[in-house]
């Protein structure tokens, strides 16, 4: 593992472990009134595209960590458009 490949692992981890304390205020507090569904939509068609990028670096054998980190920011955006649909669904 290069630098750079610890870089991105390490960085990419910080940028999707930021997702988190989202995630638990919105499953502890039920409410996700202060969020923008609309912003979350944008950042997952965001991190799905540079996640075809990533897939792309992987296949040629560079951007493996990309790629972990990448997915995993993915599934946590995702998480959070899905917990907004399902919160607000039930406050109706």
């Amino acid at each position: 593992m290069s630098i750079f490949d610890a870089l991105q692992l390490a960085g990419g981890l910080i940028l999707a472990i930021g997702y988190i304390p989202q995630i638990v205020q919105i499953i502890r507090t039920k409410s996700c009134a202060d969020l923008s569904l609309k912003t979350y939509i944008m950042m997952s068609i965001g991190i799905g595209m540079m996640e075809i990028y990533a897939i792309h670096l992987a296949l040629d054998g560079t951007g493996l960590m990309f790629l972990a980190t990448n997915s995993f920011s993915l599934c946590l955006a995702l998480l959070i458009c899905i917990l907004i649909l399902i919160v607000e669904k039930n406050r109706k």
